[in-house]
């Protein structure tokens, strides 16, 4: 549903029976007050018709949205990672679920994102746009290297077609369609050329674009974060900029390839909120209108996701608690656009693989399975010793930041190799790894990272004949990892590994599994019983 003078109308008494709330001392109908960020010790759903910012306390960048039926979809980049371009869903806009990959091969994007190169860190799957037209699904995105791209589906949770590069040139980014009627464009910004932003017709089935007939629509500021919108028969083109900090912005036009005369501002950069900017535009059944976005600049939990409410004036889509100037700030806390959904939390599935874990790099598909819940990892040598960053196989998922975060492990290492490590590890631009080691003296835990002078600093020996070893993560809202193990499942000792989580190639910090043998390609690991909560 668009909005129309009745709905305007409702969401400014909505608005003024708010103010009205505050004046005479009821409980508001959400909250502005400012949290120092990542503080918070409530997030999503709080079980009574209210929610919490972020709604996920997890690295899901560059989002993009749309509702279908009663149903909503979010697609997050995911750079190098395999499978690519993750998408969620919801039946309330504030839990999501991860339910499949738009990319099932991101070799189709640069055969160098795979185990024997490795060389793409920062590269691959960069900010796109789902959008669902004539019954098919959309997913639109660029790489920095290798052009813009798109693929399709008649189901959200796939199979998604191969991929079709529209516009094979490096320095491209941040695309979005709109399908309007009998015609179709294409939003993307020329980063490498000053931020120029154009608007390309492109075909109505979304697989070939005009280059020659681009419209460019502004440039400067370092603009981008594109999103095409028709509106009550007006085209909107919403974007960010820099400039006290990123903050967005919009344009408006009678015609999608503009002129784009009226400009507006949106919302403050609000830098002590890690600018929440890059997103979408949601609308419920009832009209009234949210913005998905994260917050994106640089935190070791990477760019998280909140849904702030919209508030529509004089034809302007205003994000957050709108001031005197009709300019949004953040919301921490709003009624829920659905109460009657379920609560979900992250929680440990008996058939762990799911959806929400991705390789580093598409991996080595002959030295890895999945069977009977239990995954096998065989070693080979990685691209460079003592390097975490180029050892292939390395099963990964986000590490959320939230106040109480717990992953556990068994690890089969009775088929170890000498000259092989395995175990649990941490990374973004640094990591740790931590596990066990085998030599021809026997097995024995060790602890490597890149931030320390010494960077091995623990050797436990640990029993001949040992077949299982239970190991450990715990961090909190510090971002300080600590690493524990057990010979038993219930009893762990903790060591003095330790490892600050940290921020790297536009990515907060992964956990992941791996093994790699420096000296031969031989041995193999099991991982299963593998949970992961927080709260």
């Amino acid at each position: 549903m668009w909005p129309n003078e009745k709905t305007v109308v409702i969401r400014i008494v909505r608005f003024g029976l708010f103010l009205l709330a505050v004046a005479i001392g009821l409980s508001p109908a959400f909250s502005t007050t400012p949290a120092a960020w990542g503080s918070w010790t409530h997030w999503g759903d709080y079980g009574d018709g209210r929610y919490a910012n972020p709604i996920i306390p997890a690295d899901y960048s560059d989002v993009d949205c749309i509702r279908h039926g009663n149903e909503y979809y979010m697609i997050s980049s995911t750079f190098q990672f395999q499978p690519g371009m993750v998408i969620l869903r919801s039946t309330d806009m504030v839990n999501w679920q991860v339910v499949s990959h738009a990319v099932k091969d991101i070799r189709q994007i640069d055969p160098e994102l795979d185990w024997q190169h490795m060389n793409r860190y920062g590269k691959g799957i960069w900010a796109g746009s789902l959008r669902y037209h004539a019954g098919r699904f959309y997913v639109f995105f660029g790489d920095p290297l290798k052009g813009l791209f798109m693929t399709s589906s008649c189901k959200i949770e796939g199979p998604w077609d191969d991929l079709i590069c529209l516009l094979p040139e490096s320095g491209w980014d941040d695309c979005c369609p709109l399908f309007d009627e009998d015609k179709a464009y294409l939003v993307a910004t020329d980063f490498k050329n000053g931020y120029q932003t154009w608007i390309f017709p492109m075909s109505v089935d979304g697989r070939f674009l005009d280059r020659d007939k681009g419209v460019l629509v502004n440039s400067g500021s370092g603009r981008e974060a594109n999103k095409l919108y028709k509106i009550d028969g007006r085209y909107y083109h919403l974007f960010s900029e820099t400039g006290g900090g990123r903050h967005l912005m919009m344009q408006r036009s009678d015609a999608a390839l503009g002129p784009y005369r009226e400009v507006k501002q949106l919302s403050y950069a609000q830098r002590q909120f890690h600018e929440p900017n890059q997103g979408g535009l949601l609308c419920d059944d009832e009209g009234n209108w949210f913005f998905l976005t994260h917050h994106g600049s640089g935190d070791w939990g990477g760019r998280l996701v909140s849904l702030l409410p919209v508030y529509w004036k004089d034809g302007w889509p205003i994000v957050g608690q709108p001031d005197e100037a009709d300019i949004g700030s953040m919301v921490w806390e709003s009624p829920k656009p659905v109460t009657s959904a379920p609560i979900t939390r992250k929680k440990t599935d008996r058939n762990w693989l799911t959806a929400d874990w991705e390789w580093n790099y598409y991996p080595r598909t002959t030295h890895w399975k999945y069977s009977r819940k239990r995954l096998t990892l065989s070693a080979f040598k990685p691209l460079q010793d003592g390097n975490l960053l180029t050892v292939g196989n390395i099963l990964s998922c986000r590490s959320w930041q939230t106040e109480d975060n717990v992953m556990t492990v068994r690890m089969t290492v009775s088929k170890m190799a000498d000259g092989q490590k395995a175990g649990l590890c941490h990374f973004s631009r640094a990591w740790s790894m931590f596990g066990v080691r085998k030599e021809s003296s026997g097995l024995s835990l060790f602890f490597s990272d890149n931030t320390h002078s010494n960077p091995e600093d623990v050797s436990i020996s640990l029993p001949a004949g040992l077949r299982y070893i239970w190991l450990r993560t715990e961090w909190g809202l510090d971002g300080r990892s600590r690493y524990s193990y057990s010979l038993d499942g219930k009893h762990f000792q903790p060591t003095n590994c330790e490892y600050v989580l940290s921020w790297g190639y536009y990515r907060g910090d992964r956990t992941g599994l791996f093994t790699y043998n420096s000296k031969e390609e031989a041995g193999q690991v099991g991982f299963d019983q593998v949970q992961y909560h927080h709260r």
